[in-house]
């Protein structure tokens, strides 16, 4: 059939450890259908709650005096790689024994390559951690070099890089255990983003957006589809207007029209769009499915989801 990437998106997963570990038991199973059907899947997922909760432990546990040192960026990105992917593991390997499907499974600790002279470097967009006063957050801008906003009224917070990913450093590991027929979870939360420098990979704290590395990983590891679950079952033009029209497909000219006149939102739909874009132009047979995890199956039937090729 088709060797496919598959991009968990945040409601395939849960908030906190307990809701994680009961959402992963239906995303097991839309999964594990996917493999009886014959595709070869690889996995990969966000971690924006999850990465956010470690980060915030580390941080609060510090400021207590509890002699627990403040975690970096990287290495809560790391730390929420493991877990997730642990969970994963766990459902989605109960799942194949219960049908009996004989396929072992491994999450790789992935680093994920950017470029140091990024745009983004200098322009820091993405909201993580917890909200402060005003005050506060002035305080940690002076204290630790944070870059503070206010985030939708709601306080104001740090927000990190999110560049580009150029390259995956575990690129040759992957395609040796995908080739050697593993089910892999690779990319968690967009990869622990890390910088060349000499013969050294140095984490830089930073968020690299999960749809383009998932992309990124689709493309190196020479996918026909990439597939990116989301919310909704379709992508649409005017969201949540009277006008809403929801898409089957889009040519990727149409597509970047409709990124244009700003039909897909920032931080959400966008990033899918410009990923499917993306992958879809490396190659004229390659094909990127936008659609709920509930509905892969039917998607990657025709049945439902959007096209852009």
């Amino acid at each position: 059939m088709a060797r496919i990437v598959v991009a968990l998106g945040g409601n395939a997963l849960g908030d906190t450890p307990q809701e994680q570990r009961k959402a992963v038991e239906n995303t097991a199973g839309s999964i594990v259908n996917l493999i009886k059907e014959g595709h070869e899947v690889i996995l990969a997922h966000g971690n924006g709650p999850q990465v956010g909760m470690i980060n915030l432990a580390f941080e609060d546990s510090s400021a207590n005096g509890s002699g627990v040192p403040e975690m970096p960026f990287p290495e809560c990105g790391a730390m929420s790689q493991g877990y997730i992917g642990y969970h994963l593991q766990n459902a989605i390997g109960e799942k194949l024994e219960e049908e009996n499907v004989d396929r072992s499974i491994a999450s790789v600790v992935t680093q994920v390559i950017v470029d140091e002279n990024d745009d983004a470097f200098d322009n820091p967009t993405k909201p993580v951690g917890s909200f402060y006063s005003k005050e506060k957050a002035e305080e940690l801008e002076k204290e630790k070099g944070y870059n503070m906003i206010e985030d939708s009224g709601r306080g104001y917070r740090r927000v990190v890089p999110s560049p580009i990913p150029v390259d995956i450093a575990e690129k040759e590991v992957l395609k040796t255990l995908v080739d050697d027929n593993h089910l892999v979870i690779a990319c968690g939360g967009g990869g622990v983003p890390v910088v060349r420098e000499g013969s050294k990979l140095k984490g830089v704290p930073a968020v690299i957006d999960k749809d383009f590395a998932s992309e990124k990983l689709a493309e190196i590891l020479d996918a026909d589809m990439l597939v990116i679950l989301t919310a909704v079952e379709q992508v649409a033009l005017n969201f949540g207007q009277e006008n809403e029209e929801w898409l089957s497909k889009m040519d990727t000219e149409m597509a970047k029209e409709y990124c244009k006149e700003g039909h897909f939102a920032e931080g959400s739909m966008l990033p899918k769009v410009e990923a499917g874009i993306k992958f879809a132009e490396c190659d004229s047979n390659n094909k990127t499915l936008i659609t709920c995890l509930e509905k892969a199956k039917d998607g990657l039937d025709g049945k439902t989801g959007t096209v852009i090729a």
